[in-house]
């Protein structure tokens, strides 16, 4: 039996009954459905209004009935539980709740006089007392799901269908299975079950991507038992909205024909929903004016005709092409084009010929033709030259044939062969020995060239440059420009081979190096320069020296047994050949000694007043210079001064005498001459030594007469004592006598020894 109530109840909003007093709140379904044999859950859900009260007696009745004289409910009592609070699980109806807040309930079996009210009798410790309903509906047979489908469905559109069915219970499995024309379809999604207050169903989603073939398809969604068992299923019509699909019938069945026949295309409409408005037709992509109806028709056709056809319908969903037919016209060749690759050629590259002449079917034999005359062995539509030769040049044509007739001979075309100038030379205009400095004249020439030459490449060396002219003419030459070579270019450039210049020069490149010895040359070494250069043209040469700008010899050696100082200098080399002489760079001659000449000069002079300054300084001439200076005085007493210039400041008579000094270098060492210094006194000391003179005279003088007057005094004393002598012996009185003798004759006396 198919109900309408049980899906239709999913998508009211009286699907969840929600009953609510001052006392009580549930949630459960409003209505459950199933079929004989299943099992029916009840999901529910109460809240008692005092938190501190809970569940005490609960009884499930069968229709139940409040009768108002007992003030009590009546009715079939499928479920209670005890007395002592607990709940019986062993029996056809189970209670899964709680004495909190869970109601829900199991049936298992179920059966078709069950179908009616259910009411759930609560009472609380705290005697608080509640009768809830809800409806129960139970089929003899399983009842069918319900497809839903979406308000519209297009071709290459991807859709979802949904099929419900409002029932599930644990512990009883069943299955969904969708089929398309008695084809299982694999697409399917089952959703969970859902078991939940607000919902207690089965579902299972199809989803694929339908096509024009899909219209008219019917769908059905299966219910099966867990073992496969169809128990019943509900079937729906796809209706697809698609674009007309065409398919073209040609008359004649083959689109191949000749040229003058009928052909009839005629368009057929297999399928189009809703039905086409337009029709129109293509050739080669492109609408053919005029042609709206399902039927074309080509009287007499040519060569033009052919291509490819399809015919187009549009309905309100879009527009329908069909497949593509080719229709292909035969005819007979026409007249022929000759294409050349490549063109230009190049000589001794390969050559592709091509005839190409418009026929159907295509030519099946060529004719080749070379200036007028017939290629032999060449029936090809192409052939080629593996490497093209001047000769090859020249006009072709062909002639195509195929089943139906000979063609025309086309105006054929030119083959044009390029090849790079040939026979390249490169020819020298001088009439005579070209010298270094000469303006030199070349010209390039050669015997052929296709296309013609455009301009000329020379190079010199490692330059190169390009020119308009086939003559160079390179002036003041260098005397290293020797080789010279050209190119003569067109697209491609030859060159010729090289032509050497011969470009006399003066040497070049002289040098002056020493021979012996290896290390620095001391005064007395034997001594040898070599004069060299690097090169000459002619090879022709002769050598001389010069020192400081003065003829030595001509030799490419120069010589010194045993050289001295003075031979120390600047020397230069010349080569001289028939074109010229060149010069080397000055090579310095160092002669290495030891001091020598060693003398003292004196500043202001050898003669100096007391009291001034004076310098003497050591002059040397030494090789390396002196590094070290040693002073001597009359005395060989040294001087503790190292430097080359002895001061004397201020002068002092005393420092008049002679000084000498040496002088020390790496080499060795050498002595001056004695040089006397003479220092005169002041006109002050001359003053201060005449008083000093005059007043020792003065004081002489003085004490002269001091002492004679003495002298005269002490006489007279020793006369008074002389007279009083001789009276006490005639002896004393000799000596004394002689004694006074000898101090009156002082000067007259033998002065000692």
């Amino acid at each position: 039996m198919h109900l309408l109530g049980p899906w239709l109840l999913l998508l009211v909003s009286e699907y969840l009954a929600f009953s609510a007093s001052s006392d009580w709140r549930f949630q459960h379904p409003k209505a459950l459905y199933a079929w004989e044999g299943a099992c029916v859950w009840v999901p529910c859900t109460y809240r008692i209004p005092d938190l501190n009260d809970a569940l005490k007696r609960f009884i499930l009745f069968h229709n139940p009935n409040y009768d108002d004289k007992t003030k009590s409910f009546k009715g079939t009592r499928l479920y209670e539980n005890k007395e002592d609070g607990t709940f019986p699980s062993e029996q056809r109806v189970q209670f899964l709740g709680n004495d909190e807040n869970n109601c829900t309930l199991r049936i298992n079996p179920v059966y078709v006089n069950d179908s009616g009210v259910l009411g759930l009798r609560m009472e609380s410790k705290k005697n608080n007392k509640w009768m809830e309903k809800t409806n129960l509906s139970v089929s003899e047979r399983p009842f069918p799901p319900h497809i839903q489908l979406p308000p519209e469905i297009q071709e290459s559109q991807e859709i979802t269908l949904t099929c419900l069915l409002n029932f599930t219970c644990h512990g009883y499995q069943i299955q969904l299975q969708w089929f398309l024309e008695g084809d299982l379809m694999t697409q399917a999604v089952v959703t969970p079950t859902s078991v939940f207050p607000e919902s207690v169903f089965t579902r299972s989603e199809l989803k694929f991507r339908t096509q024009w073939i899909h219209h008219g398809k019917n769908v059905t969604c299966q219910l099966q038992d867990a073992e496969g068992k169809a128990l019943s299923k509900d079937t729906v019509q796809l209706n697809v909205k698609h674009s007309p699909q065409l398919k073209i019938k040609v008359t004649p069945s083959e689109p191949t024909v000749r040229e003058g026949d009928s052909v009839t295309m005629t368009c057929e409409v297999s399928s189009s929903n809703p039905d086409y408005r337009t029709v129109s037709w293509h050739k080669d992509g492109s609408p053919l004016e005029g042609q709206n109806t399902l039927r074309l028709l080509l009287p007499e056709v040519t060569k033009h005709h052919s291509g490819t056809y399809c015919c187009q319908a549009t309905n309100d969903v879009g527009t329908g092409t069909s497949g593509p037919v080719v229709l292909q016209v035969q005819y007979a060749p026409e007249p022929s084009n000759i294409q050349i690759l490549p063109s230009p050629a190049v000589e001794g590259n390969e050559v592709k010929f091509l005839c190409a002449s418009q026929a159907n079917p295509p030519p099946a034999n060529y004719t080749w033709y070379h200036n007028g005359k017939e290629v032999q062995g060449r029936t090809e539509g192409t052939f080629c030259i593996p490497k093209a030769l001047p000769w090859h040049a020249g006009t072709y044509s062909c002639v195509a044939e195929n089943i139906l007739g000979t063609g025309q001979r086309g105006p054929g075309a030119e083959l044009d062969v390029q090849y790079p100038p040939k026979e390249v030379t490169t020819v020298i205009q001088n009439p005579t020995v070209i010298r270094e400095g000469d303006t030199v004249t070349l010209s390039c020439n050669y015997n052929s060239s296709n296309p013609s030459v455009t301009w000329y490449e020379w190079k010199m060396g490692s330059s190169q440059e390009t020119s308009s002219s086939a003559v160079l003419k390179i002036q003041n030459i260098a005397w290293n420009n020797n080789v010279v070579s050209c190119a003569a270019c067109n697209n491609w450039c030859s060159w010729a081979s090289q032509v050497t210049l011969n470009v006399q020069y003066a040497p070049r490149g002289v040098w002056v190096r020493k021979i012996k010895p290896l290390s620095k040359i001391y005064s007395g070494n034997s001594v040898s320069l070599q004069c060299g250069f690097t090169s000459s043209h002619p090879k022709e040469v002769q050598f001389f020296w010069k020192k400081n700008g003065n003829l030595l010899g001509k030799e490419s050696e120069l010589n010194f047994d045993s050289i001295s100082p003075e031979d120390a200098g600047s020397y230069s080399c010349w080569v001289k050949n028939s074109i010229g002489q060149t010069a080397s760079e000055p090579w310095s001659l160092q002669v290495l000694y030891a001091p020598r000449r060693l003398r003292v000069s004196m500043s202001p002079g050898n003669r100096v007043m007391e009291g001034k300054r004076a310098a003497l300084t050591c002059e040397s001439d030494a090789n390396p210079p002196v590094s070290h200076y040693t002073w001597f005085d009359w005395n060989n007493q040294t001087f503790h001064y190292p430097g080359q210039t002895l001061r004397l400041e201020p002068v002092e008579v005393k420092h008049s005498g002679a000084y000498w000094c040496r002088g020390t270098n790496s080499v060795g060492e050498g002595h001056s001459p004695l040089s006397t210094l003479t220092v005169y006194y002041s006109p002050e000391t001359i003053g201060r030594q005449v008083a000093l003179f005059l007043g020792s005279c003065l004081a002489i003088l003085i004490l002269g007469i001091c002492g004679f007057k003495l002298q005269q005094r002490w006489e007279r004393t020793q006369s008074q004592q002389g007279l009083q002598e001789n009276s006490s012996g005639q002896s004393f009185f000799v000596r004394n006598k002689k004694r006074c003798r000898d101090l009156r004759d002082p000067e007259t006396s033998p002065r000692p020894r």
